[in-house]
């Protein structure tokens, strides 16, 4: 049997810090992923698609994001989506998933039971839906009383994370990292972590199918999975879905030449429409060279780029003789602009404040003599 896992869609995701037209377009690529999913499953003969939890980002998705991603699961008919609870989305009474059991197309199954799910022959779902955001108790434990057909193959379906995580909540939806070994699975399919992650040879995260944050390595694919039989590893192998990359880098310069190759290496293989940037700068320039990279960055690349998150608090500037000169060379500027270069010499809030200031008018004074010539 050959199947498609996948996890944690978190449709409705806000990205609240985002800009409204980046905010919405990454929106709407988590909603066309499910588009993406449904035409792998069928390049991969694996018309079953494993949704390890977090369908949603929370439990009141807004109806349009609801209506779309059923619409979209119905209009790929020969796709069989089988969607687990997570800690996003629980499958709280009379809440989203009681609303999704009953409006949910045919072709999508909605495991709300910790019970056997006959997937098709001799291959048996043991899901663990979550009924809370979060649970002390492990829900996978139930998988080694799971009562299924002889010889049949078992596939786990959670939603939590394994020990070895720790983090925030180190002591709530805990899994075993042994649990697939333990429970005698086929395969054992996890959401929750973001990235992508193979604990063992049985048990895998897919990691979420389109990217969502900064420093995760693996992200923006789903999983073929194929099971070979009664206890041989599955063959599991790595789908690329996701439109957008997420690229994060601190670059130092030492000259404004230096940000030519800094750019040229910035997130190879994505196409600058599809990227999302966060870049942190930093260095010492004389003005006109961080005036240059500024512009060059603020007005070149962040058009280009799907947002770009831009720091050049750390890129000081020290003024040259030639800056000073462009701004004025003996005139009330002069004075003025030896006094800001003065105050920012001298660091701290205010420090700041004075090169700010002083990199605005050199800035304006040079935008006044184009306006003049």
């Amino acid at each position: 049997m050959r199947f498609i896992h996948t996890s944690d869609w978190q449709l409705g995701k806000p990205f609240g810090r985002l800009p409204d037209e980046a905010r919405a377009a990454l929106q709407e690529a988590r909603l066309d992923a499910i588009d993406s999913l449904a035409a792998a499953a069928r390049r991969e003969d694996a018309r079953t698609v494993l949704v390890a939890g977090d369908v949603f980002d929370n439990s009141e998705p807004g109806d349009r994001v609801y209506r779309q991603a059923l619409t979209r699961m119905k209009a790929a008919a020969d796709v069989r989506w089988v969607l687990l609870p997570g800690n996003h989305d629980p499958a709280r009474a009379d809440g989203l998933w009681s609303r999704l059991a009953v409006e949910s197309p045919d072709n999508v199954l909605t495991c709300l039971e910790p019970g056997p799910v006959e997937l098709m022959d001799g291959v048996w779902l043991l899901p663990a839906p979550l009924q809370y955001k979060r649970t002390l108790d492990d829900p996978t434990a139930w998988f080694d009383r799971a009562e299924t057909p002889p010889g049949a193959l078992q596939v786990g379906l959670a939603h939590g994370s394994i020990a070895e995580f720790g983090g925030r909540d180190a002591a709530t939806n805990l899994l075993p990292p042994d649990r697939a070994k333990r429970s005698g699975l086929a395969y054992l399919a996890l959401g929750d972590w973001h990235g992508r992650l193979a604990v063992d040879p049985f048990t895998h995260y897919s990691g979420t199918p389109e990217p969502d944050d900064f420093g995760r390595k693996a992200t923006g694919v789903a999983l073929s999975v194929e099971l070979r039989g009664c206890g041989d590893a599955p063959k599991v192998e790595e789908l690329a879905i996701g439109r957008y990359g997420w690229a994060a880098d601190d670059w130092t310069l030492a000259s404004s030449g230096d940000l030519d190759g800094l750019l040229a290496g910035l997130a190879p293989g994505v196409e600058r429409r599809n990227l999302v940037a966060r870049l942190k700068l930093s260095g010492r320039l004389s003005l006109a060279e961080r005036v240059a990279v500024r512009d060059r960055l603020e007005n070149g690349l962040a058009h280009e780029v799907r947002w770009l998150d831009l720091d050049l608090g750390d890129l000081s500037s020290r003024p040259t003789e030639s800056d000073l000169s462009d701004i004025d060379m003996n005139g009330v500027l002069r004075e003025a602009t030896e006094r800001l270069q003065a105050m920012a010499a001298e660091g701290g809030v205010e420090g700041r404040r004075a090169a700010a200031a002083l990199e605005r008018l050199y800035i304006e004074h040079r935008r006044a003599q184009r306006g003049a010539a």
